[in-house]
């Protein structure tokens, strides 16, 4: 307003031939092309259309300042089960303690496991079947980065990893932690009962998404899991990741975060498992995977896979690099098109048509711009 007011003032004290109505119609075209709807509306239009796309190839973002962080990331630290892997356990082998019934481990530990919803829990149930159906499960309490803890059927059963074993002093055999596969191991009533062997295999996609991301400029990858390290190490190779650290608690995980933060990396962690929610929450952008992820870990997350597809994570970033581009476009459009249009109704060569058009066509060309969004292949 100030400069429209100089507009019509200044030329009356140096322009000859000065005519009012001249000048009063430059100061209201000047007026009309400096109004910033068509930037107010281009940049969060571009920011919808991004989080639009986003959704509609089953990602949720919850929240445009997201799309920026995940654009600048340069480092992705994963989670194994659930994430990477299928997270769809099966019981292969039921191996009993001496003294200890098949069919007795079995009813107990299941019936503890239908209280979690771990996947290697819903596993052992499955397997269990109607064994458990009716039994007393009371007083559980699950500890995070071990197992269960609680009362069946009128005994104290534990089931979880050696971890949860040792943490109740219940001495275990030798040859347990030589199992090369998943274990879950079971205490009743303080003593050590045996064991059930779990297998899970890498997702369809996993490779392809390290690949991905590789190839989409991350410069570090990480796996991250609670699971032994002979099966991480191993997983870890077959998808092509260079570091993997397993037999980790929470706490573990979420120093490994800290000290890659500590170092002045940008980054983001994938995960799914309840146990995963304070690590996602310290991540500069925490990614969850919907179907499989516990509501703790879905909650907290900023990004969420519903697909459960981990590459969909570098299709993610796609997104948020075609978002920015766009925003950019339309930032750049407006104030290109407002500058030549300004300068030339300040000299009287543009009416108020050209102004409309440097105001509000330049808005719908930003808006089909950041439609365009939609159409685009990710």
């Amino acid at each position: 307003v100030g400069l429209a007011t100089l507009l019509v003032l200044v030329p009356l004290l140096v322009v000859h031939d000065y005519v009012f109505r001249d000048w009063l119609y430059r100061a209201l075209v000047f007026l009309v092309i400096s109004c910033p709807c068509a930037l107010v509306v281009s940049i969060p239009l571009g920011y919808f259309g991004g989080i639009g796309a986003a959704s509609k190839a089953g990602i949720l973002f919850k929240g445009s300042n997201f799309l920026d962080v995940l654009r600048e990331i340069d480092t992705v630290v994963m989670d194994k089960t659930g994430t990477l892997t299928k997270g769809v356990f099966a019981v292969q082998q039921v191996q009993p303690a001496p003294g200890t019934e098949p069919a007795q481990l079995l009813r107990l530990v299941g019936a503890l496991e239908t209280k979690s919803t771990h996947p290697i829990a819903r596993a052992v149930v499955a397997h269990v079947g109607q064994a458990a159906a009716g039994v007393a499960v009371e007083n559980v309490e699950e500890i995070a980065g071990h197992g269960l803890r609680g009362r069946v059927d009128g005994r104290d059963v534990l089931a979880g990893n050696t971890k949860l074993l040792s943490k109740f002093n219940v001495a275990y055999p030798a040859e347990v932690d030589q199992v090369a596969d998943s274990i879950v191991v079971a205490a009743i009533d303080g003593k050590y009962a045996g064991y059930l062997t779990v297998a899970d295999a890498p997702k369809e996609d996993a490779a392809q998404a390290v690949r991905e991301l590789k190839a989409d400029g991350i410069t570090k990858l990480v796996m991250l899991s609670g699971d032994k390290d002979s099966i991480v190490q191993r997983v870890a190779k077959e998808l092509g990741i260079s570091e993997a650290h397993g037999g980790l608690l929470p706490e573990d995980k979420a120093k490994y975060v800290q000290q890659y933060l500590g170092e002045g990396r940008k980054l983001a962690f994938v995960g799914d498992g309840v146990n995963d929610a304070p690590v996602v929450a310290l991540a500069d952008v925490g990614i969850a995977m919907g179907g499989l992820g516990s509501d703790a870990t879905i909650e907290t997350a900023d990004v969420v896979i519903q697909t459960d597809h981990p590459s969909k994570i570098a299709t993610a970033r796609r997104i948020a690099r075609a978002t920015h581009n766009v925003v950019w476009q339309n930032i750049w459009l407006a104030f290109a098109v407002k500058a030549i249009v300004l300068a030339l109704g300040a000299g009287g060569l543009a009416t108020m048509w050209e102004a409309v058009f440097a105001d509000v066509g330049v808005a719908l060309l930003a808006i089909l711009n950041a439609v365009r969004i939609q159409r685009m292949k990710f």
